[in-house]
């Protein structure tokens, strides 16, 4: 006799309170032999209040209860296979993904995956119709999708079908992403800001706005870090910095890989300006967030996204800036100064905290112009030592690479 599929009972019940709760109910055998009844609460009803968002709810945990058993049944939907993936794998009582990860990849699930998928035997997907389907993914605003997002999707498809391998709901060797062909070329170069241009924007910012802008380019930190930073990490004897936490959409996790848990250090300037603005600050005590939103009375950080829409790239145009300026750009902006100024490419990489010297230079770094030049007219005046017009190099003398950060102690 076959193991039958559970698919269990749902039910709305009130509860000693008076409020309403949605109950899933189902059967499984126990030590015993015995069938034995289970019962689990779903939500309320205000967090489901249709019986249709309840069941869909459920989808997740009856694909748990019949792990066993779904390996028996001619179709499991991608759907399905996307609920109990978050059931498992982004439950905030899982330890694998940090908040601003499961928040990330929950939306994607349900703005990009799910509405195409979700009724799609996970045996019938196909590797072209995946190509297919990324290549004409567009915005709200009719947009293409950016080469930047594309693989993103592509690679969180290929955890969903390594998940139901994992269950054995797939056989090993399975998984229809794995050939499946996404060109991650980048579309736009990041924009990268000159010192000159990093002095004008400080110039025009006022605390604590100046020191946000130049803690994010003088360490590169990621603005996760950048704003979950407390007093208490830093050590002004040592000037040094501890990266103990990230926040995203103001919820407060781990930071996004062991790596970008090392210390970092402080220039003398940076620090300066950090005792400064511990002065001023209403919100000084170690376990108090070093940018303090006066909004929330302390209890939170200001919203960088608000930060840089109403602030930074306001400045930054008075400022004569006509680059498009994102928190990032802080971060490549670090990146590229440190190899314009000849810098180890493994000091590099641990400032910049990436587990790979790879990502430091192929994706953060770029050759800034001046320098180009200057290699390329050192190149000319080796082949053409005495032919070379001296006009051309300016005064005659070998060009060097120009240093980026001369401006900062």
């Amino acid at each position: 006799m076959g193991v039958r599929y559970q698919r269990g009972h749902l039910r709305c019940v009130k509860r000693k309170n008076g409020s309403s709760c949605w109950e899933f109910l189902w059967r499984e055998i126990g030590p015993s032999g015995k069938p034995k009844r289970r019962t689990v609460m779903i939500g309320t009803f205000e967090q489901y209040p249709n019986e249709e968002l309840a069941a869909n709810a459920v989808n997740g945990l009856r694909m748990s209860i019949n792990a066993e058993r779904v390996r028996l049944r001619k179709a499991i939907l991608l759907g399905d296979l996307i609920d109990h993936y978050i059931l498992t794998e982004l439950s905030a009582k899982t330890s694998w993904h940090s908040p601003a990860t499961r928040i990330v990849y929950e939306q994607f699930l349900e703005l990009w995956i799910r509405p195409h998928w979700h009724t799609t035997d996970i045996r019938d997907v196909r590797t072209v119709a995946v190509e297919e389907w990324l290549r004409e993914l567009r915005r709200q605003n009719n947009e293409h999708l950016s080469n930047s997002t594309k693989p993103k999707i592509r690679s969180l498809m290929s955890v969903l079908f390594n998940h139901a391998i994992r269950y054995e709901w797939l056989e090993q060797g399975k998984n229809p992403i794995t050939l499946v062909r996404q060109s991650a070329e980048r579309l736009k170069i990041p924009e990268v800001l000159e010192p000159s241009e990093i002095q004008s924007l400080l110039s025009h910012l006022e605390a604590p706005y100046r020191l946000m802008v130049l803690l994010a380019v003088t360490t590169g930190l990621r603005r996760s870090e950048l704003f979950a930073l407390k007093w208490s990490d830093f050590d002004f004897s040592t000037h040094s910095v501890q990266i103990r936490r990230a926040i995203y959409n103001q919820t407060v996790g781990k930071c996004k890989s062991p790596t970008s848990r090392k210390d970092l250090p402080l220039s003398v300037y940076a620090a300066t300006e950090l005792m400064d603005w511990q002065q001023q600050s209403t919100y000084k005590e170690a376990d108090h967030w070093v940018f303090a939103s006066p909004q929330s009375y302390g209890r939170l950080p200001y919203w960088p996204a608000m930060l840089l829409t109403r602030t930074i790239r306001p400045t930054a145009i008075r400022a004569g800036i006509q680059k498009r300026i994102g928190w990032h750009t802080f971060r490549h902006t670090y990146s590229t100064l440190l190899v314009s100024n000849g810098e180890n490419v493994k000091v590099i990489q641990e400032l910049m905290r990436h587990a790979s010297s790879r990502s430091t230079l192929e994706i953060y770094s770029q050759a800034r112009n001046a320098d180009k030049r200057a290699a390329q007219q050192i190149v000319m005046q080796m082949i053409f030592p005495e032919d070379l017009n001296s006009n051309e190099l300016g005064t005659g003398e070998p060009l060097q690479a120009t240093t980026g950060f001369d401006w900062i102690n």
